[in-house]
């Protein structure tokens, strides 16, 4: 394809292609995928109750709602709410807004979002399906002002640097939900198997390798090398690069599969906390 043929496509407008495939499907499953995490995590960020389950028995263990995690404040009296021994600093504060429900997720969901929002592949993702820029390789885009119309992340877009920092927040994050895994496979102190413990042990090993996977850690860890054998550093830094390179070449899979466990683990807890979903367990047994 000649360099007129597609310059003259990007001239037409947005989704003018030559192209004879499906190239519309990827940016349309992305869309799909995309909004319906947005549109469930609000919604169970706002019910505010029914993220811990324990089958009503007190002591160590329980399952706690991975967008509920970690439980910052406790609202008491509120059903299928977590008891006030695992709240990190006490009661529900006095300060919280009235219109607003009195939701542990709301606390604390915006560091880890901004950590996705931030990330190198949901960046392209959302920059082709939302922006259109361009929506597929060979697809018109939005039209732009020529080269001086595009500023690239050089402009308001310097922002998404802040990936660089919430990923220091994402490894703390992928502590706690280890932690939550553990706490799971114990009931009243009793330790035991429930399909709640399976799936939130299954979300911080998808986090951790999607995390890990990240550019940015890559650079930190196998990056900032000029020369990779002048010396034992440029070795210890090859190695570790090889290893968080095989993540980061699956690093789109991850990026999903972590997006779509997550939800399924918390709306799976929400559901049996209400009493909706009966948890197989070897406590029942």
């Amino acid at each position: 394809m000649s360099t007129n043929t597609i310059t003259d496509i990007h001239e037409k407008g947005l989704f003018k292609t030559l192209r004879t495939d499906n190239w519309w499907l990827y940016p349309g499953l992305v869309v799909f995928g995309l909004s319906s995490f947005l549109i469930y995590g609000f919604w169970s960020a706002w019910q505010a109750d029914y993220y811990w389950y324990s089958a009503g028995q007190g002591g160590f263990g329980g399952y706690l709602a991975p967008f509920y995690s970690p439980l910052l404040f406790i609202k008491e009296g509120v059903e299928g709410a977590a008891p006030m021994e695992h709240s990190l600093f006490g009661a529900w504060p006095s300060w919280w807004p009235a219109w607003l429900p009195p939701s542990p997720s709301l606390l604390i969901l915006a560091v880890p979002g901004i950590f996705r929002f931030t990330c190198y592949y949901y960046r392209k993702a959302y920059y082709r399906v939302f922006s259109g820029t361009p929506p597929a390789c060979a697809v018109g885009s939005l039209p732009r002002k020529g080269k001086e119309g595009y500023k690239g992340e050089t402009g308001l877009m310097i922002v998404q640097n802040v990936h660089r920092i919430t990923m220091y927040f994402a490894v703390m994050y992928i502590i706690v939900f280890f932690y939550d895994a553990y706490l799971s496979f114990f009931r009243g102190g009793e330790l035991g198997i429930g399909l709640g413990s399976l799936l939130l042990l299954g979300n911080p090993i998808l986090l951790t390798c999607y995390t890990f996977g990240c550019h940015s850690i890559r650079h930190l860890v196998g990056g900032r090398m000029d020369c990779y054998s002048c010396g034992m550093m440029g070795e210890v830094a090859h190695n570790n690069g090889k290893i968080v390179g095989w993540l980061n070449q699956r690093h789109e899979f991850f990026a999903w599969f972590s997006l779509i466990w997550i939800m399924i683990a918390d709306f799976y807890i929400h559901m049996v906390s209400m009493g909706n979903i009966i948890d197989p367990s070897t406590w029942s047994f």
